[in-house]
C-alpha cells in the first residue's frame, strides 16, 4: 500500500489549518468509498460559517479514515460551520452502518494494512510482540496540516502510547 497520504493534502492550505479525523470502524467498499469521496466533494464546495464559504477539504484516505480541513486564514470556522461537519459525518455513518466516533479503538499499520485493535486489548498486543516501539501507530488526534503531515503516522515509542506502555518499550 502506498502510505504517501501527504500527497492527496491540498497544497495551498496553511500549515495551521485546523483537521479532523474521523476513522472508520471498518473499511468502505470501493463502492462506498466513491459515494463518500462525492459526500465529502459537496460538502466542502457548500461549507460556510456565517454565510461565507469555508477553505475546506475532504477525503476519505486508506479507506478507512475521513480527514476534513479548514483553512482558517480565509474563513475562521465557527461551531455552526463545525456542527454542519458532524452531521455530516453522522449521516455518513448511517448511511454505511460504519461507526466514526469510536475513539476507543486504535489503528495501527500491520504487517502492511491498517489494523484496529480495542484500547483494552493494547496491553495484550504489546506483551504477545503485536504491537511494539516501532509499530505505526494513527495519531488520530492531531489538530491542524503541519500535525497531520508530520504525526499522524507515527511510530508508538513516540506517540502519547509510549508513556501508557512503559512495558517493553
Amino acid at each position: 500500500m502506498n502510505w504517501n497520504y501527504q500527497e492527496q493534502l491540498p497544497a495551498d492550505f496553511a500549515a495551521d489549518s485546523r483537521v479532523w479525523i474521523y476513522q472508520g470502524s471498518r473499511l468502505f467498499t470501493m463502492g462506498e468509498a466513491l459515494q463518500v469521496e462525492n459526500l465529502l466533494n459537496d460538502f466542502v464546495a457548500n461549507w460556510k460559517s456565517h454565510g461565507t464559504p469555508v477553505k475546506g477539504f475532504g477525503a476519505l484516505v486508506f479507506g478507512r479514515f475521513i480527514i476534513l480541513m479548514a483553512d482558517e486564514n480565509a474563513t475562521g470556522v465557527s461551531g455552526c460551520s463545525t456542527d454542519s461537519s458532524v452531521r455530516l459525518i453522522k449521516q455518513i455513518e448511517q448511511l454505511y452502518n460504519v461507526h466514526l466516533f469510536d475513539r476507543q479503538s486504535l489503528a495501527f499499520v500491520i504487517k502492511g494494512k491498517v489494523e484496529l485493535l480495542p484500547l483494552p486489548q493494547l496491553k495484550y498486543a504489546v506483551e504477545n510482540n503485536f504491537i511494539d516501539a516501532s509499530t505505526i501507530y494513527f495519531n488520530n488526534l492531531v489538530q491542524n496540516k503541519a500535525e497531520l503531515e508530520n504525526n499522524w503516522m507515527i511510530p508508538v515509542k513516540d506517540s502519547w502510547l509510549s508513556k501508557r506502555l512503559q512495558i517493553a518499550l
